[in-house]
């Protein structure tokens, strides 16, 4: 393995231990994917591990795979997981055990001795967790999310491309010294959580549908609830069947949603093993810049995608047909705000329905 070296140190060859650092969130993780999946094609004898929120584990192997052994389609990706809770440590600093905990990971990561670490996140703590490796190089990008985070890299790299898809693939290139190919992101594959889906829908009697997901990050990102069921309703009486996609504290959109549809769109609650199984049946996504839409994109399913204060060109859904809408009058920004955008409400229930009927190509 190869990879650029500033001042000596770690040689392309020299490289057979490599550890990404991504901790967080679904679309975010997802976004890596594919810059670590072409990683594994142009290296695939090198041992590839990931540092990674325990809440988001499942996105990289399933629960049925363990968190280290032979690459499998439940864990597709990487040799080995290690998962952290930095909510839980920050919220409870000086308690023994989350001293403990911290002792644990550090010399878990240092006795594995990695020749680099990759901080695809270019945050503070997941810097800080990539010099914990104490690999010898660690690289960066040259203008991070929070530039303190540049000070741990001993390599920062300038981003290129548009998309954060491309962004992550010109870091990973920069490591590898070499033109990388793009490829399909690799997420698990469950035989248990696929079946159970698949009974699901037989036992509801359900064949083609689409996927709603009314929930997003922050308030400012996320499309009026009733407008969800109003689309729901008109795309019953075309006959295609609507799930409502929830997370934890969302059941209240998804009953209103439910609610706006006259009953005709079922919430379903599942976990991510399960979703990325759901999601992998389904006709056609329909919902904001959100960690499940993104799913959707990765796993080639038509999307329709309902933007605001985001940008599409940097945060929309990737490779995969879509329809993306969006209202002159947004402005782009990431301030997590709760402040409904303006343009995202001007993006009418008829606007997404047309969205619907251009990527099907029919009535529904």
């Amino acid at each position: 393995m190869n990879m650029a070296s500033s001042g000596g140190g770690t040689t392309p060859r020299d490289t057979h231990k490599l550890l990404v650092v991504r901790l967080g969130s679904m679309g975010d993780v997802i976004h890596a994917l594919p810059a670590v999946a072409a990683l594994r094609q142009a290296f695939p004898n090198a041992k590839i591990d990931w540092v990674i929120e325990e809440r988001w584990a499942e996105l990289l192997c399933a629960p049925s795979a363990g968190h280290s052994g032979p690459l499998s389609p439940q864990r597709p990706l990487v040799d080995s997981v290690h998962t952290v809770n930095t909510f839980e440590w920050r919220s409870n600093l000086l308690s023994s055990r989350t001293r403990r905990e911290v002792t644990e990971f550090k010399r878990t990561l240092r006795t594995a001795k990695y020749d680099a670490a990759i901080d695809f996140q270019g945050a503070l703590k997941s810097a800080v967790i990539a010099r914990w490796s104490k690999a010898h190089a660690i690289f960066g990008f040259a203008a991070p999310r929070e530039k303190l985070a540049r000070r741990f890299y001993s390599q920062n790299i300038q981003a290129c491309g548009t998309h954060i898809v491309e962004q992550n693939l010109s870091l990973a290139e920069s490591f590898a010294q070499q033109k990388l190919k793009m490829p399909v992101a690799l997420l698990p594959h469950d035989e248990g959580a696929e079946q159970k889906m698949q009974q699901w829908l037989e036992e509801h009697k359900i064949s083609r549908f689409a996927l709603l997901n009314p929930g997003a990050g922050w308030g400012a990102k996320q499309w009026p609830t009733e407008r969800y069921g109003q689309v729901a309703k008109q795309l019953a009486a075309d006959g295609m069947k609507c799930l409502i996609n929830f997370g934890p504290r969302e059941e209240a959109l998804a009953k209103t949603v439910q609610q706006e549809s006259r009953e005709t769109a079922v919430p379903v609650n599942c976990s991510i093993t399960e979703l990325i199984a759901l999601t992998r049946l389904a006709s056609l996504f329909i919902g904001g810049d959100t960690g499940p839409m993104h799913l959707a994109a990765s796993l080639n399913i038509p999307v329709v995608a309902i933007f605001g204060p985001t940008d599409p060109a940097r945060n929309g859904p990737f490779v995969t047909r879509n329809v993306v809408l969006r209202n002159s009058s947004s402005t782009t920004s990431y301030s997590h705000h709760g402040n409904a955008d303006e343009g995202l409400l001007q993006i009418g229930a008829q606007e997404v329905l047309a969205a619907v009927r251009k990527l099907t190509g029919s009535n529904a």
